[in-house]
């Protein structure tokens, strides 16, 4: 790794705790700042504001549970198992939320939206992998498995970014998916502990 590319992963680092020990907006750029020991200039030849801080820390959150996420792809377990377990991987860790947070403030909602799409774009193929498995298991009798999993996953994040859904929501959810897929009724089930859990 290069110097540079140390002292920008040192700053990301710093932000990160800060914005989870204090919370994002409760954090200064000039606190980031004295923490590191740099001089301003320094920061902004990494980072143009904070915005751009906190989308890179969470590039860096997405690095992490992308490369989770890959070791359950690889695993020998069932099908089930893996679906459940990489859509688990990218879930932040509870002591995130401050961060996560941030994203469902008002002026956060492009950067919302950005992280989205950038959790799509992640998710999608390694699903699509896990998908092809089930194919060749005989689990899922269909076509065009990426683009299914893009609209379960766009349905999905849809349907579950907030804290609140009922179970009729996620039964419809379950049932919406065995469809896409060609799944045998009833055989997704599995995914109520997921939402649940």
């Amino acid at each position: 790794m290069k110097k540079g590319e140390k002292r920008k992963l040192e700053l990301l680092q710093i932000a990160y705790r800060m914005f989870l020990s204090k919370g994002y907006g409760n954090t200064s750029v000039d606190d980031i700042i004295e923490e590191a020991g740099i001089a301003k200039g320094t920061y902004y030849y990494y980072f143009e504001s904070k915005e751009q801080t906190l989308e890179e820390v969470i590039d860096m959150m997405l690095d992490a549970e992308e490369e989770k996420a890959r070791m359950v792809v690889q695993a020998d377990i069932p099908i089930e198992q893996k679906l459940v377990g990489v859509i688990a991987s990218f879930r932040p860790d509870a002591s995130e939320a401050p961060i996560t947070e941030a994203l469902h403030d008002t002026e956060n909602l492009i950067m919302h939206e950005k992280i989205r799409n950038k959790l799509i774009a992640r998710l999608v193929p390694l699903l699509s992998e896990v998908g092809e498995q089930g194919k060749a298991q005989g689990l899922f009798e269909c076509s065009d498995i990426p683009e299914r999993v893009r609209e379960i996953v766009i349905l999905s994040n849809e349907l579950f970014d907030g804290p609140q859904y009922t179970e009729t929501e996620i039964k419809v959810f379950i049932d919406t998916i065995e469809r896409i897929l060609y799944a045998k009724p009833g055989s997704m089930g599995f995914i109520t502990q997921l939402l649940q859990g």
